[in-house]
């Protein structure tokens, strides 16, 4: 195994995806607080829906539109001084997580949107039958029932953030795509951005499995 990895500290590789959980598990759950509010919201204010406001669903569309479609490496770049105001520091593992957040939010708020819109319109309409307010009609009918394609989205989510987390390492972020990009791609260290990329790619291949059997569980509840 040393011989075929002349060039890898194992010990560095494995702080490196220490740092990849932390930078993806911390970003996720920021990432969920806010674009799940913001995904309902975006629901709700939709044409036809319990709170009709064309004129804020089209601005509150328009600026997750935006976000979107900024590619994060220039979000990483345009972020640096929030991204010190908030953490004190832009590099690392706290130097990643705002610009992760920012750039994951409104994918997942989509997704929760797009959950909420498949759920069968006829539940809404029983809810309101019933006389429940749209905070009742929200927490106890559409996310319940949009719960399978939530864990769907959060799963999707988490793997962007594996992505963009390694993206990270650009600008010094951490985690495996730091390691990486300074010795496997700087230093023409071939064996260890084989190792980083197995990594992240089982990584990946593990939040999908636990995502797929988690909507199955939820799908048959």
């Amino acid at each position: 195994m040393n011989e075929l990895f002349t060039n890898v500290d194992w010990a560095d590789i494995w702080q490196a995806t220490l740092d990849t959980f932390y930078m993806v598990g911390g970003s996720l759950v920021f990432t969920i607080l806010l674009g799940l509010p913001l995904g309902v919201l975006l629901f709700l204010t939709g044409k036809r829906q319990l709170l009709e406001q064309a004129a804020f669903y089209n601005l509150l569309s328009f600026v997750v539109n935006v976000l979107r479609s900024v590619p994060f490496i220039i979000l990483l770049i345009v972020m640096i001084p929030v991204t010190v105001l908030i953490t004190g520091t832009s590099l690392g593992v706290a130097g990643a997580i705002p610009p992760l957040v920012v750039g994951a939010t409104p994918f997942f708020a989509r997704l929760v949107e797009t959950a909420l819109r498949e759920v069968d319109r006829g539940i809404i309409e029983a809810a309101q039958s019933m006389g429940a307010t749209t905070r009742q009609i929200v927490i106890s009918a559409l996310l319940p029932e949009a719960l399978p394609g939530i864990i769907a989205g959060i799963t999707v989510t988490a793997i962007t953030l594996v992505s963009y987390a390694a993206m990270s390492g650009v600008i010094g972020g951490g985690g495996l795509g730091d390691l990486a990009i300074r010795y496997g791609y700087q230093r023409f260290q071939t064996d260890v951005m084989i190792v980083t990329v197995v990594l992240l790619l089982i990584i990946v291949q593990v939040l999908q499995m636990v995502g797929d059997k988690l909507v199955i569980h939820f799908s048959r509840r």
